[in-house]
């Protein structure tokens, strides 16, 4: 470690990140001036060294690190692949913490939105798909790239059936658009939402409302599309304008479509895999950043699959 400075950010508070590493690699951690030893099973030994190794360079880059953070270094030394530490941040919280792609599933997201006009990002619950989605939409429309973010899901299964539900169409649809208006809250205030919306900077709306538009110089993210069908599909992909980027999300293991119906996620991935500038990334449990029991249930319901 290169200062005081590196060691509160690798630490954290109270040493807590070395404590997290020690029970996760099953070692004993020493500090000795500027160095950490350690000492254990020869194994652990090299998981908690490279974990260690990929953390310091995040310290080093100006990251907070924290435990989410050790546990995606910890995995990723498991697996045998090196966590980079990602350069810069994507945006802040309302918090002032940085967000950063986390994994290696999550920067080929970034780099393949930065490089294509139509990006599918497909993989289970807990990889950060929809908050990604969300947090380069708004980074794109700070930076003057677009003029506008539109959020978009099936408001309920693939027929988009409102009818039997109390209320109003606000009140209907609300529960449904409602993940994609907290992934906006942990960026921005809730009056900045508000007016950003109030100002059609930010729309977020069904997927009904997509059809007969023309999005021009927009950010479209299409969330939950795994339960559009194909006809679904097409007409929101034929949406995209001029200046527009477009970004469809989905986790294919959670369908609700009925089982002779194809979403239209699957068979867009199948299809656009190959077009020019178009991208299909495919995220995994290795790429799952919420708490670290998703991705053990998730093992689980797939072990039960078999």
């Amino acid at each position: 470690m290169r200062g005081l400075d590196d060691r509160v950010r690798l630490f954290g508070e109270l040493d807590g990140n070395l404590t997290h590493l020690e029970r996760g690699a099953g070692v004993a951690l020493h500090i000795d001036g500027d160095e950490v030893v350690i000492t254990g099973q020869a194994q652990h030994v090299a998981i908690a060294a490279a974990a260690l190794e990929a953390l310091l360079k995040a310290a080093r880059g100006g990251s907070d690190v924290n435990s989410l953070d050790v546990e995606l270094a910890l995995r990723a030394a498991r697996d045998g692949v090196e966590a980079d530490a990602p350069e810069g941040s994507l945006a802040t919280t309302r918090r002032g913490r940085p967000i950063r792609a986390r994994t290696p599933g999550q920067r080929a997201l970034v780099e393949a939105v930065n490089n294509h006009t139509l990006v599918f990002a497909i993989g289970p619950a807990g990889t950060g798909k929809t908050f990604l989605a969300v947090v380069m939409a708004l980074a794109a429309l700070r930076a003057g790239r677009v003029h506008r973010i539109i959020l978009s899901r099936p408001a309920v299964e693939a027929g988009e059936k409102l009818g039997f539900l109390p209320g109003d169409l606000q009140e209907k649809v609300d529960p449904y658009l409602r993940p994609l208006f907290d992934a906006l809250g942990e960026v921005l205030e809730t009056q900045a939402v508000t007016r950003a919306v109030e100002r059609g900077q930010i729309e977020v709306a069904p997927l009904a409302y997509m059809r007969g538009r023309t999005l021009a110089d927009s950010f479209i993210v299409l969330d939950e599309a795994q339960n559009t069908t194909n006809e679904q599909m097409k007409m929101f992909l034929t949406r995209i304008g001029a200046g527009s980027r477009m970004l469809v999300c989905g986790d294919i293991t959670q369908i609700d479509l009925p089982a002779a119906v194809e979403s239209g996620l699957v068979a867009a991935a199948r299809m656009f895999e190959r077009v020019e500038d178009t991208a299909v990334v495919q995220l995994g449990d290795a790429d799952i950043v919420r708490h670290p029991l998703i991705r053990r249930i998730i093992d689980a319901y797939q072990r039960g699959k078999r």
